[in-house]
């Protein structure tokens, strides 16, 4: 399931086999330790790793912060009529460049030193939210201005995520790197959420100028600390066409996928199922609005409802006891009560608790199939089979904000939580069809 601050096949560890080797000095590291004598926690004791932690941090509530706080004031202070179509173009905007910029991202994560990469990337994104900040603090600010600074965001937070996740190698010690990967993608999760939870209260508050400005200091400052961050230096990437290049090369998805069939089946599945869960984050802010008469505190409790229990999914998800499919059917069965209920009763407490849930299904999914996947497919092709796996899953991301934008302006948001509920539905079917008849595939079962 793919939503938000935490993406599923963003919370797979690089594997071991994708590792270069570690032989140049290590990077500065603190030697701390508690009067007990146990070790430090990482961001202590690796200084490196520890600013470029803490940029990402930045990096992520800026996104989130941004993307929540702008489609509120679309919905609720920029647009009268066609609110949720301005709403889901706004959102289509915010997910496009990750999928179509997949195979351009991957080439420069490869060629180019990943520092630059990030701390490039990150100071890219901060211009561009400072320039809006002071267009939007002279007034008269135009909306293809906004649509353009989100997708000029949105391109660098495509380069600088899986840029991240690759260079942690380059900045801890062996040892480290499975603890770093969990430490980075956990607190990714809460710096989304807190993001979330600023965003409308912001623009409610102080407007888009603080808004923007708010983004770009969080930008600019992560841009700083990876300037200052020692990375370890890695060997260069094999060039396309070069003779000494391994022979073994990563296959394509398509023959990946052709030896393991139930991948193949689970994956369209949840390409599908995304069509309606991705909604969520455009009918937010329309149901807050026209439904439940809310301001920006009100979204913020419903993304910090939605974030909370993703976060904690993510942590439970393993302990679901049965097989992938058979858990994966009854969390998106609940997920589509959870959601469609909101269409029949309107009430504060029971859409927070209803999102809290689908929050749960999502992230206790998420976690289930992507372990699946880290033991069906084979190491030398995990790194593209996992790059493509996200692009495959992020393509119904703007698919989905631009239908349900568009229809929120022709139905109630109320109705829109009912159609994600009954879309669902036949993603459950098949989830349990798969169960039913044994078509797990093996590992499945642990």
């Amino acid at each position: 399931m793919s939503h938000p601050p935490a993406p599923a096949p963003e919370t797979t560890p690089p594997p071991d086999s994708a590792t270069p080797p570690h032989t140049a000095t290590p990077p500065a590291t603190a030697p701390l330790r508690s009067a007990e004598g146990r070790r430090a926690p990482l961001v202590l004791r690796n200084r490196a790793f520890g600013a470029v932690w803490l940029g990402q941090v930045l990096t992520q509530a800026a996104v989130r912060m941004f993307q929540v706080g702008v489609s509120w004031w679309l919905v609720a202070h920029a647009v009268r009529d066609g609110a949720g179509l301005a709403s889901g173009l706004f959102m289509a905007a915010c997910t496009l460049p990750a999928v179509a910029l997949a195979p351009v991202v991957a080439r420069a994560v490869a060629r180019f030193a990943h520092r630059s990469v990030l701390r490039n990337s990150a100071a890219l994104a901060g211009t561009v939210a400072a320039v809006l900040a002071l267009w939007a603090g002279a007034g008269g600010l135009p909306l293809p201005a906004v649509y353009g600074a989100a997708l000029a965001l949105a391109t660098c937070q495509a380069f600088f995520d899986p840029c991240l996740t690759t260079s942690v190698p380059e900045l801890v010690e062996d040892a480290d790197i499975e603890a770093a990967t969990g430490f980075e993608l956990s607190t990714q999760s809460l710096a989304g959420l807190g993001g979330a939870l600023l965003g409308a209260l912001t623009v409610d508050r102080a407007g888009v100028p603080a808004l923007a400005a708010g983004c770009a200091a969080a930008y600019l400052g992560a841009a700083l600390l990876i300037a200052g961050a020692r990375f370890r230096a890695s060997g260069p990437a094999p060039v396309c066409g070069d003779d000494t290049a391994d022979p073994a090369a990563p296959r394509t998805l398509r023959r990946i996928l052709g030896e393991l069939p139930s991948v193949r089946r689970i994956l369209v599945c949840f390409t599908a199922a995304n069509l309606f869960t991705a909604a969520v984050f455009v009918v937010i802010p329309l149901y807050t609005r026209s439904v439940l008469r809310g301001a920006g505190a009100t979204v913020a409790l419903l993304e910090a409802s939605l974030g909370t229990g993703a976060l904690v999914g993510a942590f439970t998800g393993t302990r679901i006891p049965g097989r992938p499919t058979v858990a994966g059917a009854y969390c998106l069965g609940l997920m589509a009560l959870a959601l469609a209920l909101p269409g029949l009763v309107a009430h504060h407490a029971v859409v927070a608790g209803c999102l809290a849930v689908a929050g749960w299904c999502a992230g206790a999914v998420s976690v289930r199939f992507v372990a699946l996947f880290q033991r069906l497919v084979p190491a030398a092709d995990k790194p593209g089979f996992f790059a493509v796996m996200q692009a495959v899953l992020g393509a119904s991301l703007p698919v989905a904000s631009l239908v349900f934008g568009f229809a929120g302006d022709l139905v109630s948001p109320r109705t829109l939580c009912l159609v994600q509920g009954i879309g669902l539905l036949p993603a459950v079917g098949y989830l349990a069809l798969l169960g039913r008849r044994g078509a797990e595939p093996i590992g499945g079962a642990r």
